[in-house]
């Protein structure tokens, strides 16, 4: 067994170390999946798989982390402790699920303290058919001007009129038009791109091949940013079909001590968004009944966080940066999406296993 806080990591490589040791020391394959640049440290980038469970199994969950790079300090701390995790391993084994541990989704942004992939695509947002008329975010494009002045921290004209914007339609509305995802401005945020990312095309390999013989997939996408301190906040990740939506409370509501929202009601904190990364397992594992959330854990105030982005992707335009306003605005970053004490490491732990012991009992049904 490992501690709580000693299965979080302060950076990529390690937290790849532990993931790897982890799958090692419980005896399981590993499957590494090749980024195709290097971290922020010279170090390889991978997106690693490993599969607990035999492979013909009907029942299947998955658990994934860093689909948004620096959301996997968190998320990675969950699998980590997963793997160590005796009690754990044995229920899902004793019921016949197999988990699946998809560790760095974004390896790239993981490491480099980013949300975004190496193509500045917010990967849950990119999940489109390209084939067809992309959707056009109105509400960004009016925005845009705002977001990434020339100077950062922004200057009193620019702070002016974001605060007018918030003031006149409020903060829900200034979270929404950014965050809902957009393909216009590739240089701009929550940019949902143009064509299949990296990490798109490597998750989409991986669900055909592990979710083949599966008749039930359940699926616990870790995430952070949204909501109040350490509260995982369980948010419905499926299609607007009722009888999904009903499942996935059945399952995950603890007879509403741990309610799951949804964006399609209005009932989540997150926005609604588009090409979300979920729509992947419809098109990958068609015949099995798939039921999942997003597990969104609670950091900072939502103003914070969009400005934490802000500043990144600022800093991403501007490599002249000072060395040491670059760490600032990454130490910013980080801790925007990761709060490095013991009781919020507590938190998201006792949060996440109560969610995965959830998920069996409900594929078992």
């Amino acid at each position: 067994m490992i501690g709580i806080v000693e299965a979080f990591s302060p950076s990529y490589a390690q937290a790849r170390t532990k993931f790897l040791e982890a799958a090692a020391a419980a005896g399981l394959s590993i499957e590494s999946h090749a980024h195709p640049l290097q971290g922020r440290d010279g170090e390889d980038l991978a997106m690693d798989v490993v599969r607990d469970g035999p492979a013909d199994a009907k029942k299947l969950l998955i658990v994934s982390s860093a689909c948004h790079g620096v959301e996997g300090y968190c998320g990675s701390g969950v699998q980590v402790f997963a793997l160590h995790d005796a009690e754990w391993r044995a229920k899902a084994r004793d019921a016949g699920v197999a988990t699946l541990y998809i560790h760095a989704l974004n390896p790239y942004g993981f490491s480099h303290v980013r949300r975004f992939t190496h193509e500045n695509v917010d990967l849950n947002r990119n999940f489109q058919d390209f084939s067809k008329p992309l959707p056009v975010n109105t509400a960004y494009r009016e925005v845009q001007p705002l977001l990434l002045p020339e100077q950062w921290p922004p200057g009193p004209e620019n702070q002016a009129a974001v605060a007018e914007y918030i003031a006149t339609k409020g903060e829900a509305a200034w979270q929404a038009a950014i965050s809902q995802g957009q393909h216009e401005f590739p240089q701009g945020v929550f940019f949902g791109g143009t064509e299949p990312t990296w990490s798109n095309r490597t998750l989409r390999q991986v669900l055909r091949q592990h979710g083949a013989a599966a008749s039930k997939i359940a699926w616990i996408d870790l995430h952070t940013g949204l909501g109040p301190s350490g509260h995982g906040e369980r948010i419905y990740a499926g299609n607007d079909n009722a009888v999904a939506v009903a499942r996935a409370r059945a399952w995950w509501d603890g007879g509403g001590a741990t309610p799951v929202t949804s964006i399609y009601d209005g009932s989540s904190t997150s926005a609604f968004l588009t090409g979300l990364m979920w729509t992947s397992i419809y098109d990958e594992c068609p015949h099995a009944e798939y039921t999942g959330i997003a597990m969104e854990y609670g950091t900072v105030p939502v103003l914070d966080v969009m400005n934490a982005i802000r500043a990144e992707q600022w800093l991403q335009l501007h490599p002249e940066t000072p060395a040491d306003k670059a760490a600032q605005i990454k130490a910013q970053m980080l801790a925007a999406f990761y709060t490095d004490t013991d009781v919020w490491k507590g938190q998201i732990i006792s949060q996440a296993r109560q969610s995965m012991f959830q998920a069996v009992n409900g594929l078992t049904v």
